[in-house]
């Protein structure tokens, strides 16, 4: 495990049996992200974002040049080599900038700033994130993308561009304060929305409309890279349950489309399990090969989702058992927690110079000739897109050609493959942590891909709930048991003073949580509370190591009350991205309400304050609730694909229901998707009642028998 001081250790030896002229470190030797490392052999004089750099530029008149990144971006890694590793770059930047590197998975607030402030430069935004502040104020003033070292794919050389800002900073001082006003002025007006008031019909109508926005979004399929976009895939299966009419889109057919794609697609790797970030075409076969925690939580949560709602297509469930496994055996820590992603890059052989994309999980035609007999082979062929020309750069990309089971017949030979890539079978396998592990492991495989190690909280969350919503749906206790002990390594470890950390490096925590931190930690708790519920008819051995409902709902009341403290806006509702006591170095302080790859903040967390609300009888959640609403009604009227999980979040709003049951009942119905539904376990009812059903603010009559209480219940969640 190469901890900073290993790193360290491992550098002063090298420096020993070599001159300083021959390898040398910067600032960034010693830091604890994997990302930050990757660019400590860089001739570029890093900084890492600190007081002290900061401090630096200004008293030198050095404009910043901010470079924000993440360990298993492809791109990043290419610039890394190219332009970071160039001495005539890295000579001109250290004498002519204050260069400072930023991992966006330590600090998502400095680069949802940076990132929007690219966009409005340009249009687009991406990574790796390079952008140019005034070292008075921090407000930038130029930014990119990749950048290559010599002018190609239509963009300058970086060099070129360099040379022209410092010239442009130095010489054209007017201009550049109108550049900066401009800009500071656009995040400031975008930081503080208008607030409308609505009726509650045109509440109803703003639902259905950003139910058909997301719904048309998953519809209408890509024309390049193809996305998960899990949040607005979700939204449109809300729109499942709504009366019918006629949809320019079936809802049913576009989310289970959707699932299609993941599960039959490229993107999911059908040797090993876990899903890659996205596909590089439209027909989700060649993915970008970096698979990444948030993702596969989302994803196993859907998938999850569609099987509850009718769609019980067997591809789902390999799935998710698939990606249980690879969480399982290659990202799971010791202690519990989950690792944040793997590289899409690895080495062919020990001797390699650079890492390739891809090279873990493809297959030359040769090689599955070799492991296979001829007729194995066809048989692969017959349900994968295997050919001797292969669909990436000569080699092959599995892709599923059909829905339904697998054969027995198939599985052994996708063992096999198995087997090939990893040389062992074994329900752990140990990560790379970086290049040099990587070459130098004992593998008897294929040299796996890098894993960064680091804990997050807000992708352990989500991994969280999606492993509590497959076990609701399975029953497979194993599913409960990982997410759990995830979430008691948050409980017992990431909490420093009384106050929640985002990051865990090696037993340490680390950074203040995050808005997404809070509303996706409290939100895998109160699925852990409903998923806790089936464990009442278990045998005590076999839920001896697994807390009750009322302990994850007491962690969740406790962590909303922190979460409310320091990051509700009073003034004007919702959530900020940071705390008031860790945003001191932010030129705007933002509330999240965008979707990415991730769900947004506060669409997350106004969700949260309605289930609290339903759990707890305290109303105060649900005028926060509203007050949340109201922040970014506004937007959601007016650029609906921005933010479908605030539609998800109007939904539980206005369809909250509450069913009161006994054990008995909840094991009958907590599988059926009913999405804007939680579950009470009680002991006793009226006479001659199963069940009592709650609408927001009001019961409706006892249910008699099942059909009765289904009956209420689908009424409750299509009220609004």
């Amino acid at each position: 495990m190469l901890t900073p001081i290993v790193f360290k250790k491992k550098l002063d030896l090298a420096k020993k049996a070599l001159s300083l002229h021959d390898i040398m470190t910067n600032r960034l030797a010693e830091a604890k992200s994997l990302y930050l490392r990757k660019h400590a052999l860089n001739p570029i004089d890093w900084w890492s974002w600190c007081d002290e750099a900061l401090a630096t530029a200004k008293a030198q008149n050095k404009p910043i040049f901010l470079s924000i990144g993440y360990s298993s971006c492809h791109w990043c890694t290419v610039m890394e080599g190219e332009a970071f590793s160039d001495p005539a770059i890295a000579k001109y930047i250290n004498e002519n900038f204050l260069p400072i590197k930023v991992d966006r998975e330590e600090r998502p607030d400095l680069d949802s700033i940076y990132m929007q402030a690219l966009q409005m430069m340009t249009g687009q935004g991406g990574w790796p994130l390079n952008i140019f502040l005034s070292p008075e104020d921090l407000v930038p003033f130029y930014g990119g993308t990749y950048f290559p070292v010599e002018p190609r794919y239509g963009r300058p050389g970086f060099l070129q561009v360099l040379t022209a800002l410092r010239l442009y900073y130095d010489t054209e001082k007017k201009d550049l304060q109108e550049r900066k006003a401009a800009m500071l002025e656009s995040l400031l007006t975008s930081s503080v929305l208008p607030q409308d008031t609505v009726t509650q019909s045109q509440n109803h109508e703003l639902l259905r409309q950003g139910w058909k926005t997301s719904t048309g979004i998953i519809a209408s399929g890509e024309h390049g890279n193809s996305f998960p976009m899990i949040p607005y895939a979700e939204s449109a299966l809300h729109f499942t349950r709504s009366p019918q009419e006629e949809f320019r889109h079936n809802p049913i057919q576009v989310c289970t489309q959707r699932g299609l794609d993941l599960a039959l697609g490229g993107i999911y790797d059908h040797v090993a399990g876990g899903f890659h970030r996205y596909t590089v075409d439209p027909t989700w076969t060649v993915p970008h090969f970096e698979k990444m925690l948030y993702d596969n939580g989302q994803i196993v949560e859907y998938l999850a989702d569609l099987w509850s709602a009718g769609v019980q297509e067997p591809a789902f469930e390999r799935a998710i058992a698939g990606t249980f496994q690879w969480l399982k055996r290659e990202m799971t820590a010791p202690e519990g927690f989950f690792f944040a992603s793997q590289d899409a890059d690895s080495f062919i052989n020990p001797t390699a110079a650079e890492p390739e994309e891809g090279a873990f999980y493809v297959w030359s035609y040769g090689e599955l000739e070799q492991l296979l007999t001829p007729e194995e082979l066809t048989e692969l062929q017959q349900q994968f897109t295997v050919t001797s020309r292969g669909n990436f750069e000569g080699t092959n990309v599995l892709q599923r050609r059909h829905a339904g089971k697998l054969s027995e017949i198939i599985e052994t030979l996708l063992f096999k493959l198995f087997t090939a890539r990893y040389g062992v079978v074994s329900s752990t396998f140990p990560p790379a942590r970086n290049n040099q592990e990587a070459k130098s492991g004992n593998w008897q495989g294929r040299i796996p891909p890098v894993t960064d190690t680091k804990m997050i909280v807000a992708w352990n969350s989500l991994m969280i709930s999606g492993l509590a919503a497959a076990y609701r749906v399975f029953r497979q206790l194993e599913y409960l048991e990982l997410a759990s002990q995830a979430a008691d390594f948050i409980l017992n470890h990431q909490f420093v003073n009384g106050r929640l950390h985002r990051l865990n490096y090696e037993g340490e925590a680390t950074v203040l949580a995050q808005s997404e931190d809070y509303a996706c930690f409290i939100k895998a708790l109160l699925d852990l509370h409903q998923a806790s519920l089936l464990l009442e008819n278990l045998e005590n051995g076999e839920k001896l190591s697994l807390h009750s409902p009322s302990f994850w709902l007491d962690k969740a009341i406790a962590i909303q009350e922190e979460f409310n403290e320091f990051l509700w806006s009073v003034e004007l509702g919702g959530y900020y991205n940071t705390s008031s006591d860790a945003s001191q170095d932010l030129i705007v302080r933002e509330r999240s309400y965008t979707d990415n790859a991730t769900p947004s903040a506060n669409g997350i967390a106004i969700s949260n304050l309605v289930r609290l609300s339903l759990l707890t009888d305290n109303l105060h959640y649900l005028d926060l609730a509203e007050q949340g609403l109201k922040a970014f009604r506004n937007v959601m009227g007016r650029a609906p694909q921005a933010c479908p999980s605030l539609f998800t979040a109007l939904d539980w709003y206005q369809n909250s229901t509450l069913i009161r049951t006994t054990t008995e009942q909840i094991h009958s119905l907590i599988s059926q998707y009913l999405p804007t539904t939680m579950f009470v376990s009680v002991s006793t009812l009226p006479e001659g009642a199963i069940g009592l059903v709650c609408q927001g603010l009001k019961c409706l009559p006892s249910a008699a028998n099942l059909e009765q209480l289904l009956n209420q219940v689908q009424r409750s969640q299509l009220r609004g």
